[in-house]
């Protein structure tokens, strides 16, 4: 399996995300890159393109990353999902389980240490207050331990 396990690779991907993101004229709302996957969800009036626009990330990621391991011709993506967000609740739910991911694979303890995700973005602009009230409004049950604090 491949690792992104690195800050060079995790910039990699983050800027082949950010090129797709302007190529197809998609408005990211969050993200986060972990070392096995990452996580984005972006508005677009173009659904029909998203294939080009997954592409974009992974075609050129993937020979990137495959000169940074020097194991040419090694395919690193198998699979994606895609969804669509069905109103507010589930916009802000799919956010926070987002920013919460490092967090859930044990990468960090707190949201705000782990460096690539959209979460400080969110911290910056919006406050803390503003990301507790946002996780009580709309918790993501599944992954929230006894005593966990935003």
């Amino acid at each position: 399996m491949l690792l992104f396990n690195n800050r060079e690779k995790k910039n990699l991907i983050m800027s082949a995300l950010k090129m797709s993101i302007k190529k197809h004229s998609y408005l990211l709302k969050a993200w986060v890159i972990l070392n096995n996957h990452f996580h984005i969800l972006f508005k677009t009036s173009q659904g029909k393109l998203l294939p080009l626009f997954l592409a974009g990330i992974t075609g050129k990621s993937v020979i990137e990353l495959n000169k940074l391991d020097k194991c040419a011709g090694r395919k690193c993506w198998y699979q994606y999902w895609d969804r669509c967000i069905r109103g507010e609740r589930d916009f802000w739910i799919r956010v926070n389980y987002i920013h919460y991911n490092p967090v859930k694979h044990s990468y960090v303890t707190r949201m705000e240490d782990y460096t690539f995700s959209s979460y400080r973005f969110y911290l910056k602009n919006k406050g803390q207050e503003w990301i507790t009230s946002c996780f009580m409004e709309f918790p993501i049950k599944d992954f929230l331990v006894e005593g966990d604090e935003f």
